[in-house]
């Protein structure tokens, strides 16, 4: 049986399994699902033993554990390494998904008429790194596996995979390959197929602004008193100017400038304004003058508030000057900006840009380094001639604006370019309520994929 009658044969359980893995509410960030974190580990675990792996482990962290599998099949050819995350971004807003967000269903959409997966984590990483594990059981139930693998499966992506680093410190042997593959991206579109070859930074950061020592009547103190809400706007206003333009002190000085011919040649993907705005019911774009859509989201830093809070929230009315507000503020990063400098020049900037009424205080939650890789290994290539096969067209190479921040590390740590071999699209609704991965997607996936082991073997002559 080739490894494609496999597949067809048992396409519908392979929905079902990842069906049971969306059950499990493995929200990284939130204390109360730190069980159900676990319980997606050991799912990963039995996964990849049925599945055919050999000395798969749960290798512990001071946070949530890391899965670690591999199949050895002869030390002379060559090894994958295929890095995914089994936990979950946390789903509230619960009252704006249409559907349960740890109840999977199905249905059909504009885009994808055959059927999409509408549940937290379907895209985002579930349903994208359990193709890696179906494509290796296929090649291994058809006796087709052409290449050694091991898996590296973690759960604190959503977080900043604050322990990933070290355990790729203390494993370098252990996780030696010839390639990695990692499928945490979307493509153009199911017509366009793409490959990303460019992932921004992150820099994520927390402020908090506090007035008097508690909350205030506003009638009796409104107009003396500073209200932290209000000074916390005028702080996050000033950030960015008239063009967009963040006026942190340093922030662009280590950007890396495309030369002209890349930025036209980034800028030939396809991509129609029109549609763009139209998907997102908007009626005009927004972003740094100067620059196309398509450069803004991938090769320019950005700053952003993610949430706001303070003072009264509850339902009526409640006059009162808060004494506190609250933010959560994430800057993306490009080449050569490095997190940890950019965290320390926004803290220092945004403590000083604070009237003597407040005091402030910012946290550092996490951050990552921004990543190019090659478009020009045998790793792209194989990639290139898997899609091409599956899709019928040639992908495209593209910038993509969200971040992982295991690629630099593995770039770094372990010497190697990894393959960013994405199958979602940008209208899943990553991070958002209703976040769904199309059908069609999930299983050409995992046939590309397992083209991409037959096309990579043949090009290490092996």
């Amino acid at each position: 049986m080739s490894v494609a009658s496999y597949l067809e044969k048992n396409k519908d359980r392979f929905l079902q399994e990842l069906f049971d893995l969306l059950r499990i509410p493995s929200v990284s960030a939130d204390p109360k699902f730190k069980g159900d974190v676990v319980a997606a580990a050991n799912f990963v675990k039995n996964s990849l033993e049925k599945a055919g792996a050999d000395r798969v482990e749960i290798c512990d962290t001071p946070g949530f554990p890391i899965v670690y599998g591999e199949k050895i099949i002869n030390p002379n050819f060559p090894t994958v390494l295929v890095y995914g995350h089994y936990d979950v971004q946390p789903a509230d807003p619960y009252e704006l998904w249409d559907s349960p967000p740890f109840e999977p269903v199905l249905k059909k959409t504009a885009i994808h008429p055959e059927g999409a997966i509408f549940a937290r984590g379907a895209a985002d990483d579930k349903g994208q790194f359990y193709m890696h594990i179906k494509a290796f059981e296929a090649m291994m139930a058809t006796s087709d596996l052409p290449c050694n693998v091991k898996f590296m499966i973690e759960g604190e992506e959503e977080i900043g995979s604050d322990n990933l680093d070290q355990f790729v410190l203390a494993n370098k042997e252990r996780l030696k390959a010839d390639v990695i593959l990692i499928s945490d991206t979307h493509m153009i579109g199911m017509d366009n197929p793409s490959i990303t070859v460019g992932l921004r930074g992150m820099a994520y950061m927390e402020v908090e602004v506090c007035g008097a020592n508690r909350d205030l009547h506003s009638g009796t103190y409104g107009g003396a008193v500073a209200n932290p809400i209000n000074v916390l706007c005028k702080m996050i206003a000033s950030l960015k100017d008239e063009n967009e333009h963040i006026t942190i002190p340093g922030f662009y000085e280590k950007v890396q400038e495309l030369r002209a011919a890349q930025r036209q040649r980034l800028n030939e993907a396809p991509f129609d304004l029109s549609e763009y705005k139209g998907k997102l019911d908007i009626q005009e774009v927004h972003g740094e003058k100067g620059y196309s859509t398509i450069e803004r989201i991938g090769i320019r830093p950005t700053l952003d508030v993610n949430g706001i809070w303070g003072g009264y929230t509850g339902e009526g009315a409640k006059t009162v000057l808060p004494s506190k507000a609250f933010a959560k503020i994430s800057m993306r990063l490009v080449p050569d900006q490095d997190w940890h400098e950019i965290a320390t020049l926004f803290e220092t900037h945004f403590k000083a840009i604070a009237p003597a009424s407040v005091t402030v205080k910012v946290k550092a939650h996490h951050g990552g380094a921004p990543a190019v890789v090659s478009d020009s290994s045998l790793g792209y290539q194989a990639a290139e001639a898997a899609m091409e096969e599956t899709f019928g067209k040639r992908p495209i190479p593209t910038r993509e604006g969200g971040s992982i921040p295991i690629v630099a590390l593995f770039q770094k740590e372990l010497g190697s370019d990894p393959i960013l071999f994405g199958f979602g699209l940008d209208t899943d609704a990553l991070h958002s309520p209703n976040e769904h991965y199309g059908v069609k997607n999930y299983l050409i996936g995992i046939e590309t994929i397992a083209a991409f082991f037959r096309h990579f073997s043949t090009l290490q002559g092996k």
